[in-house]
């Protein structure tokens, strides 16, 4: 998820990832796409996309790659919608977890149940109600006993970024290969050579570091920032900076932990947590249900 959220003009604001099942909060970001040239939106493909190769050290798209599929304007075209629908990003995450998981079973066929159920959220309170609920779902499945003990959510990345906390990068390297260096390698280069460096690079093709949350959209919005700024993301890690709750990260967990302990209770919401959720327009006697 995090090697897409790197290529996809699409933000991941929140998910959590369960034993059999994952939920994640998406936003396309087709003004963000906008500003991508020709060449950008080929490689972008091209790295999820590499077409059928004859060798794993051959899935690297070349400067070649690129030209060639930026001359195909047809097709081009609907590779740059491509990377803005939700669709095909649940796709490029599903279909290689499905591969591994039935290559590991010795076994073909279906992984998942079904194919990816999708809601729209058209407001933020639903938004703020939808991303606690994602991120409470190993507490609410009896996995952890806290937000800060659940490993595998947005929540956790953020708390753990919180304390300086880094991961090595998953985002893809958005450079092409020069092709003669691919020729190169092709002709001096041991097969299994190849495949060993090509393997190690999928952990980490960067070379870099990052916060654990920084391919993660921010989740507070800017107030100084225009509406029609699409504040495209520079770095490589993510689409945006562009966040999308109006509350601080502050706020957002000591909501999110006093939901976790006191979800199913009577017990009354603190006053700080009651006007926070008054700033937001949230009826505070309706929390519990929506979350």
């Amino acid at each position: 998820m995090e090697s897409l959220a790197s290529v996809f003009s699409i933000d991941v604001l929140s998910y959590s990832v369960m034993s059999s099942h994952l939920h994640v909060i998406l936003r396309n970001r087709p003004d963000v796409l906008a500003s991508w040239s020709d060449a950008e939106v080929a490689l972008r493909w091209l790295k999820v996309f590499p077409g059928h190769r004859l060798e794993e050290h051959l899935a690297e798209p070349s400067e070649n790659d690129v030209q060639t599929l930026v001359r195909d304007k047809q097709r081009l075209s609907t590779i740059r919608q491509r990377l803005a629908d939700i669709s095909w990003f649940m796709r490029a995450l599903s279909e290689p977890i499905a591969r591994r998981a039935n290559k590991i079973d010795e076994c073909t066929g279906h992984f998942w149940e079904g194919r990816f159920k999708a809601q729209r959220i058209v407001d933020e309170t639903a938004l703020l109600a939808c991303s606690m609920y994602v991120d409470l779902n190993p507490v609410r499945a009896a996995m952890a006993d806290s937000p800060d003990h659940s490993p595998h959510t947005s929540a956790y990345d953020r708390i753990e970024a919180g304390k300086g906390k880094q991961i090595e990068s998953a985002a893809f390297d958005l450079k092409p290969i020069p092709t003669e260096d691919v020729a190169q390698a092709t002709r001096e280069t041991p097969l299994e050579t190849l495949r060993q460096k090509q393997s190690a690079k999928r952990k980490n093709p960067t070379g870099r570091k990052v916060r654990r949350d920084g391919w993660l959209a921010p989740l507070s919005l800017n107030s100084d920032t225009l509406s029609s700024d699409p504040q495209s993301h520079t770095d490589g890690f993510r689409s945006s900076d562009r966040g999308f709750l109006s509350l601080s990260l502050s706020e957002y967990l000591r909501l999110l932990r006093w939901t976790a302990q006191h979800g199913d209770d009577t017990a009354k919401i603190p006053p700080a947590l009651t006007k926070t959720l008054a700033e937001l327009g949230i009826d505070v006697s309706m929390w519990r249900d929506l979350v």
